[in-house]
């Protein structure tokens, strides 16, 4: 069993872990679950973080490419691998010349991880807009135009489903060794879904107990990790781009993994239960679609709203200046649809009024011909701001003029309770590795009158979601946790914890803050834990790094796939946004700073927030060059050793 209280160095091989028993396992398999561990200890979100943790999962994840195209025997200058959900690779593969890709699945090896890589031609690969928008899919973005990101990563909305592509990446390399029955010999454990999903080593506890016996499964926890003043605990500060997961979410993973197909279908119901009771949405009313990630479940309903057709008048959908690329690109793409983008005051909230007289406009005087506003799409929570929107009140504006609601619920399920039926939200897209279950699912909910599909292609997006039945199990035993825990004490912990950080952030000379700054703003008791800021005169890049690397913090930099909101938060006119297309156009390296951030988790503490002060304290300090540090090659060194626990050669 894993001991979590133990401080481990990060350059040692683990053997202690949560394993089913050896008897009931094959070699491949609990080599499998030993580097799937392997790749959570270390785990954060890709490319958009400054820290130990998003350096090794972005190293582990860009070598899975290289690991699929070695397995296919493809020439690695040739052929690029882009991964993707079941439903997504069929919608590539149509606009593929036949013969110019080669495809791998999860299914084919026995994981049910819902996992396609499709090793492509480069030369083939489809030119402007992707069939998925949204987050990683852009270089830059302003309210009227886009500049798209290079493949890959053009082609994988979302987050991906990192976890998983490294485990599938993993399991290849088994295959290689031992065959390609490698896990179709693995027996299936006999369990029920009720005895995966409600039974685990924390059942006795709940509410503040839990909670602080729940931290001391965290997976990584005491991971010891390089910096200029010698080796310290990573302290993750980069919780509203990925949540890292705890032990018995983890074991849920691996018994799901050993079912039957028949089991699998038993838990998804069940999951599907437990999203219906967590977020109020009876499946009396409300489809539950598990997709591959939120911004998928987003795409899926923008192709619904585009399948009604009214001659009679042209659609209009109302966002506004907070939104994730996921919840605006989605829109924009769709032809015929007008996009109007609410304006925020500096706290971050939209007026309600605004929202009145707009709707009022449109719907009730038609002082607009054709034009009516179909639908509001709007933010649960902003990843940059971290305010909550009042969706009971925008709901209820809303539907007063007979449009409809689509809550980007990302940023939300994990913080606040939120009652689907009983807001009258018509579409909800969240994600699981924002909820402490990062294995690759995606929900829709939607109002079953509203989900335009027909019986043949329900059938096949209902079957691309579920081929990912650990990740469906893994979000089911998250969000069960969160319950057992209290979603009301989860907020009132978060809101010390932030309140203790602006109330330390603002001693600070020399640095900004965003959105609301007070904690005894009346508009308080809606603010998330996500605070952005720069410090004066530095970038925020410079700032990140060099909390990596002098604090082992990781926090994130940048537009946070929120372009438009950053570049109005830090005075980015049409004139200068212009000029930032010329550059990203020319010059496809460059990454424009954009603010810092730091987001809670629920493994976060006091602690944490004054060794940021700290560390904080010493980069607006620091007047001359720092001496010379072997740093950079230390943390290669790191990553490269996390890289081999994963990925190693037996």
């Amino acid at each position: 069993m894993h001991k979590p209280n133990k401080t481990v160095n990060a350059s040692a091989p683990k053997t202690e872990m949560p394993l089913p028993e050896k008897n009931q396992t094959s070699e491949p398999f609990a080599e499998l679950c030993r580097g799937v561990y392997a790749a959570l200890e270390t785990y954060s979100n890709v490319h958009r973080g400054s820290g130990h943790n998003s350096m090794v999962s972005t190293f582990l994840f860009e070598q899975a490419r290289e690991i699929v195209l070695d397995y296919l025997e493809l020439d690695k200058d040739k052929f690029i691998v882009i991964f993707c959900s079941p439903r997504s690779a069929g919608i590539l593969k149509a606009k593929l010349k036949p013969g110019s890709y080669s495809i791998v699945s999860s299914q084919d090896i026995g994981i049910p991880l819902g996992i396609r890589a499709i090793a492509a031609d480069k030369k083939v690969l489809p030119r402007g807009a992707p069939s998925l928008t949204g987050g990683g899919t852009t270089r830059l973005v302003s309210p009227g135009w886009v500049i798209w990101a290079d493949a890959p990563d053009r082609f994988e909305a979302g987050t991906p489903a990192i976890i998983n592509v490294i485990a599938f990446a993993r399991a290849l390399q088994l295959i290689r060794h031992f065959g390609n029955d490698a896990f179709k010999d693995t027996l299936p454990d006999k369990l029920t879904a009720r005895d995966i999903l409600y039974h685990d080593e924390l059942e006795k506890f709940s509410g503040q107990k839990l909670l602080e016996e729940l931290r001391k499964t965290l997976i990584g926890r005491g991971m010891l990790v390089p910096t200029t003043e010698g080796e310290k605990p990573f302290i993750n500060l980069d919780n509203g781009a990925s949540t890292p997961t705890f032990t018995p979410v983890w074991n849920t993973v691996i018994r799901t993994w050993k079912q039957s197909g028949e089991a699998h279908r038993e838990i998804i119901a069940e999951v599907r239960n437990i999203c219906s009771e967590f977020l109020g949405a009876p499946q009396s009313v409300y489809d539950i679609i598990f997709t591959y990630n939120a911004t998928e479940a987003i795409n899926l309903a923008a192709e619904c709203l585009n399948r009604e057709s009214d001659k009679e008048t042209e659609p209009v959908i109302i966002n506004t200046m907070l939104e994730h690329t996921s919840n605006d690109l989605p829109w924009r793409m769709f032809p015929g649809i007008s996009l109007i983008r609410m304006n925020i005051d500096d706290e971050g909230f939209i007026d309600l009024n605004d929202l009145d007289k707009l709707l009022y406009e449109y719907n009730e005087k038609n002082w607009h011909g054709k034009k009516r506003i179909r639908l509001m799409a709007v933010s649960g929570a902003s990843n940059v701001l971290g305010v909550f929107n009042n969706l009971e009140e925008i709901s209820r504006i809303v539907h007063k003029y007979g449009a409809r609601l689509l809550v980007d619920a990302a940023q939300l399920v994990a913080h606040r309770k939120i009652e689907i039926e009983k807001y009258r939200i018509d579409y909800l897209a969240f994600s699981a590795h924002k909820s402490y279950a990062p294995f690759g699912t995606g929900v829709l909910i939607v109002r079953k009158d509203l989900f335009k599909f027909s019986p043949d292609e329900k059938e096949l997006i209902l079957a691309s979601g579920e081929e990912n039945a650990g990740g469906i199990a893994a979000m089911g035993k998250a969000l069960l946790i969160l319950k057992r825990i209290g979603i009301e004490l989860i907020r009132e912990e978060e809101q010390e914890l932030t309140r203790h950080a602006l109330r330390e952030l603002s001693q600070l000379d020399g640095i900004t803050i965003y959105g609301i700054k007070n904690p005894d703003s009346q508009n308080f008791a809606h603010k998330g834990g996500v605070i952005v800021f720069n410090l004066k005169n530095i970038f925020s890049n410079v700032t990140a790094k060099k909390l990596a690397e002098t604090g082992g913090i990781g926090i994130r930099y940048g537009c946070h796939c929120s372009h438009i909101l950053i570049k109005h938060l830090v005075g980015v006119g049409s004139f200068l946004s212009g000029f930032q297309r010329v550059i990203a156009t020319f010059f496809h390296k460059i990454n424009f700073p954009g603010l810092a951030r730091i987001s809670f988790g629920i493994e976060n503490s006091e602690k944490d927030v004054d060794y940021l002060i700290q560390e904080l304290k010493k980069i607006l300090l620091e007047t001359r060059k720092p001496a010379k540090s072997d740093i950079k090659q230390r943390m290669n060194d790191y990553i490269r050793a996390a890289s081999k626990r994963v990925y190693k050669q037996l």
